[in-house]
């Protein structure tokens, strides 16, 4: 079976990069044929707004010349117009609701614009894969053919080296923009006692207020962008991972948080309801309730029997998003549209 990937992004920590890296290896592992299309070969524009365009622009100018495949894989919508272009039978993997995340990310008006566009992007796939179960009942409530296969993580390949710097460490790792919750992110943390101490992680346009934030408080410490076995040393030696996301899928973020048996406290949004079973494997709270998220990571300090109880159930939920289960799921989205 020949497989070409099209994605945005396929290196990096970013969700779908990770993706990208752990799909292209179970399949390079099941001896298939495997090529990518992404930002990483092909022209783009590194700018917020522009990045995305001109991918799907440049990608569907660089696809113009490509061989036939069997299966053309596109994941998000930016990849859509390339897919679009290359014989094979089409898979558009959506991580998230594309309007919802247009919405937060731009607004009302450049959502409702690319709402249009998604439309004609859904009807060019053979076959629609999404990650959570919101996501699913969404696109199939619209008619289209649509597979649940969630975010995976491969435990094996994470970093086992522990990064403690203080006795009690909570972490934010992710994109610092506006729909990963950084307002929230930034109200929590102005309400920490002063021996709690955050660590946030990450870049993105929100960069400047985490800058402002850290000047006034010597507890809490931006890393800035930290590669990915750094990042899961420093989880590894948190207490807490706090995830207050305005929406989610499948965080990779949640699951590895889970494999480094750091309790989980996240927001009840998304995917996140689907990952977390409340006060069983982590904690989940409305992103906006600012006192309730203070309390709980207050209350997991408090109560270490709690906390071992959520790592130990959270270690048996994460086992279920290896990569060859959910790699499998992908080979079955493969076959259905083969057959």
């Amino acid at each position: 079976m020949k497989i070409l990937l099209i994605s945005p992004t396929q290196s990096g920590i970013g969700g779908i990069a990770q993706h990208i890296q752990g799909l292209t290896k179970f399949l390079e592992k099941k001896e298939y044929c495997v090529e990518i299309t992404s930002s990483e070969n092909t022209f783009t524009i590194p700018i917020k707004g522009l990045k995305n365009p001109s991918f799907m622009i440049s990608s569907f100018l660089k696809t113009k010349f490509n061989k036939d495949y069997d299966i053309v894989h596109a994941h998000n919508i930016a990849s859509a117009l390339a897919m679009k272009n290359i014989k094979g039978k089409k898979i558009l993997s959506i991580h998230g609701i594309f309007s919802n995340q247009i919405n937060h990310l731009h607004g009302k008006t450049l959502a409702s614009i690319s709402s249009k566009y998604e439309k004609n992007a859904l009807k060019w796939a053979d076959a629609i894969t999404v990650i959570s179960k919101e996501a699913f009942d969404y696109y199939t409530n619209l008619g289209y053919n649509v597979f649940q296969v969630p975010n995976a993580i491969d435990i094996s390949s994470l970093e086992t080296n522990v990064d403690k710097r203080y006795s009690k460490q909570i972490i934010f790792a992710g994109r610092l923009s506006h729909e990963k919750g950084i307002d929230s992110l930034i109200s929590i943390s102005q309400k920490l006692t002063d021996d709690i101490h955050l660590i946030i992680l990450g870049a993105g346009p929100e960069e400047e207020k985490i800058n402002d934030l850290v000047k006034n408080h010597k507890n809490i410490h931006f890393f800035g962008y930290k590669n990915k076995n750094q990042t899961i040393s420093l989880i590894r030696g948190s207490d807490i991972l706090i995830h207050p996301s305005l929406h989610e899928g499948i965080s990779s973020t949640i699951l590895e948080g889970m494999a480094c048996k750091t309790a989980i406290i996240a927001s009840d949004v998304g995917g996140n309801k689907e990952l977390i079973e409340n006060n069983l494997n982590g904690i989940t709270i409305n992103p906006h309730n600012i006192d309730s998220f203070v309390e709980q990571i207050i209350n997991l300090f408090d109560n270490e029997k709690l906390r071992q109880l959520l790592i130990n159930n959270a270690l048996k939920t994460v086992e279920k998003y290896n990569w060859n289960k959910i790699g499998n799921l992908y080979l079955d989205v493969y076959r259905s549209v083969l057959d």
